[in-house]
């Protein structure tokens, strides 16, 4: 049961992004802008092969070979002339691939990157099969040598220096006396040549640490990220404002040199590019991929705006100040100040990175939230594709309940994105002592609710959510979003925002909490009790809610175990929507305060005391999670996969391509998405993998006598 979560079937579902009519309807010169930055995000989000583990850029360089050779369809033909059957064809990949056409026309490159990856890509030992560090899990933003203590120590390095750990990575190697080195390693075009001084510039050089030797060090992904760096420049010709080109010119300047300062500089322009027709934002962003919890994995995205949903959105902006103070945490608790934020609903036409969300709120530096705004966007036609679930498919829920979820799924959702988005992630407040000794709080006055005594803990300069918090940061501010989401969808001026009154609002309400309590459930797929960890801060979140929902009691939520129709483990989640108001309100506020408490004084004993208890999954009773669990995976039903359409450039014209909704269609997408440095591209992954290879030797077989 254990490796099931591990293997997917070869009949996985397989959507396609419709943005056909947003990008119809945009002028010439914003084709052209999206189409640069469609092409900068999409060599950006190769770094993402070197960010996961030593195998997959050797994966994608021998999937590319073999399909530029011969599409889908072709290669099918020539495996099944071969002598393969159609399971062959399935299930063995080293007959396929070995009997190529790629193989025949470059035998020994084919092979060797075969021989490289083949083993791995299939292996299902435990340490090589999950995220983590050292025997925990495999990564490449560190080195497999690296613990937890190596990666606390880096990080209060990081702060001591004022440097940020978002396109950063950390290599350990060990002298002959057994002393360990550390480099951190920034991401930029410029490695060590000579450069004209930048903020970056003075930092690069050797340290001494609590004993230990550091060196800070640049060049990380530079090939990928020249090219990134070339598509910004042609994007910038056709910006619409002066925003986007000092966005642009910014964030040329953060990949080449280096420079969180610089991207932050190019964030600023971004918060104040209100409305645009075409959005998008691009660099190392989202930390829920590094075990740590504070290296950003690329990721860059391109988008259209939906008029007609964001017209509900902007009325949800309207009422965000007064709906803030709906929040069940002191006045002193939240920002001094609301920075209303653009708040869009887009089509996407691009978006390069490990997964596609619903929705997005950034940036994520917590200085640029604070004091100068963020933006909102709730990816539409995302929504449209990736959460759609047939009625059959539909697990543990009771079949009174299976009509409803379908019918109103998609509108709660809705809803439940625009308030997690905007007043989740956009509310609160973190109390800060700058780096002049100076409180944004008053020390006399402010009261902590939870303990009735004043204010004892907060951030010092120099210290962020992401590096106090670290290893829990990511989802327990999911979770408090999510939070947010739930409690506020209660209120009805929430529900006409988004046109639902009386029993539709009700039926909204209800589908929403009854989504997030069977997400609970589902989210245990995600969980790996050999580590005892979880592998999906989202998943976690949902965990931690469905566990505060049902500590609620009085019937609240319910988890029965069954036996389906098949005579195998089932189960059943029931939700009591007449306590909703009365028992879920109240538990899901106290639960909010304390989330809130903790976040904004930087307390983190407290935080992971909290969150971390409700996120251990056990077999205790009534619940038996762990058990739950066994029946969570035989009843799963796998993620989708999205296949996402490229744009080509004809003389001084931008085409759209669409491709089908299979894996021919996304094989196709990703062959034609580099149809000119396709090789090259090949070559730049492998060379920059096999470059740092001897750091992934495994945690016992430290790189050492190179220090």
């Amino acid at each position: 049961m254990a490796d099931t979560q591990y293997i997917l079937p070869n009949d996985i579902g397989v959507s396609s992004l419709d943005c056909r009519e947003a990008f119809r309807l945009l002028s010439p010169s914003e084709r052209l802008y999206a189409h640069h930055l469609s092409r900068a995000a999409w060599y950006g989000g190769l770094a993402v092969l070197l960010q996961t583990s030593p195998e997959a850029p050797y994966i994608y360089a021998l999937l590319s070979r073999l399909f530029r050779a011969q599409d889908p369809d072709q290669l099918r033909q020539h495996a099944l002339a071969e002598g393969l059957t159609e399971e062959d064809y399935q299930e063995k990949l080293e007959r396929v691939i070995l009997g190529s056409e790629a193989a025949q026309q470059h035998p020994e490159e084919v092979r060797g990157l075969w021989q490289t990856c083949g083993e791995l890509m299939f292996c299902l030992e435990p340490r090589l099969r999950h995220l983590g560090l050292g025997k925990e899990g495999i990564t490449t933003y560190f080195s497999g040598n690296c613990t937890m203590e190596d990666a606390k120590l880096a990080q209060d390095f990081l702060d001591s220096q004022n440097l940020s750990a978002y396109n950063t990575r950390l290599f350990k190697e060990v002298d002959r006396e057994g002393k360990p080195h550390y480099e951190v390693r920034l991401a930029s075009v410029l490695g060590t040549e000579p450069s004209p001084d930048s903020e970056v510039t003075s930092k690069l050089k050797s340290y001494e640490f609590r004993g230990s030797p550091f060196q800070v060090t640049r060049g990380d992904y530079a090939p990928i990220l020249q090219k990134v760096v070339e598509q910004l420049d042609k994007a910038k010709v056709y910006a619409a404002n002066s925003h986007q080109k000092h966005m642009l010119a910014q964030y040329i300047d953060s990949f080449t040199q280096g420079s969180i300062e610089a991207h932050k500089r190019g964030s600023r322009f971004w918060i104040q590019d209100k409305g645009p027709i075409v959005e998008s934002y691009i660099g190392f962003i989202e930390s829920y991929r590094d075990p740590f919890g504070s290296r950003g994995e690329f990721e860059g995205f391109v988008a259209v705006v939906n008029k007609a949903m964001s017209a509900k959105f902007e009325r949800l902006v309207a009422s965000a100040e007064q709906l803030l103070k709906e929040l069940p945490w002191p006045p002193a608790f939240e920002k001094d100040k609301f920075l209303t934020p653009d708040f869009t609903s887009l089509d996407v036409l691009t978006f390069a990175g490990s997964g596609i969300p619903a929705g997005i709120n950034i940036p994520n530096y917590d200085d640029l939230r604070q004091t100068e705004g963020f933006k909102n966007v709730s990816l539409g036609n995302v929504l449209a594709v990736a959460y759609a679930t047939q009625r059959e498919k539909l697990t543990f829920l009771e079949e009174e309940d299976k009509d409803l979820y379908i019918l109103w799924k998609g509108p709660s959702f809705d809803v439940q994105v625009g308030l997690h988005e905007l007043l989740g992630h956009g509310s609160g407040k973190l109390f800060v002592q700058d780096e002049k000794g100076a409180f944004n709080f008053d020390q006399e006055t402010v009261i902590n609710p939870e303990t009735g005594e004043q204010i004892q803990s907060w951030y010092r300069s120099g210290e962020t959510w992401d590096s106090k918090f670290s290893t829990i940061a990511s989802s327990y501010e999911e979770c408090r979003a999510e939070s947010v989401g739930l409690y506020l969808c209660l209120h009805p001026q929430v529900l006409e925002i988004f046109g639902f009154e009386g029993a539709d609002a009700e039926d909204v309400i209800y589908v929403n909490w009854l989504n997030m309590v069977r997400a609970g459930l589902l989210a245990l797929e995600f969980y790996t009790p050999e580590a005892s960890s979880w592998r999906q801060a989202h998943m976690q979140a949902r965990f931690v809610i469905l566990r505060v929902l049902l500590e609620a009691g009085e019937g609240l939520v319910t988890i029965t175990p069954t036996t389906g129709s098949d005579g195998r483990p089932d189960a059943r989640v029931r939700l009591d929507r007449s306590k909703i108001q009365s028992v879920g309100k109240p538990a899901l506020e106290r639960f909010l305060r304390k989330l809130q408490v903790l976040k904004s004084t930087g307390d983190v004993a407290g935080g992971r005391a909290l969150y971390e208890g409700y996120a251990a999954v056990t077999d205790a009773p009534p619940e038996c999670f762990l058990t739950l669990r066994d029946t969570v995976l035989l009843r799963k039903e796998s993620r989708k996969l999205i296949v996402q359409p490229n744009t080509r450039l004809e003389g001084s014209d931008v085409q759209l391509l669409e491709y089908e909704a299979s894996a021919a269609g996304l094989i196709r997408s990703f062959s034609e998405r580099f149809p000119e440095d396709g090789p090259e591209l090949e070559d730049i992954l492998t060379q920059l993998a096999t470059a740092d290879a001897r750091f992934w030797k495994g945690p016992s077989e430290a790189p050492s006598g190179q220090a």
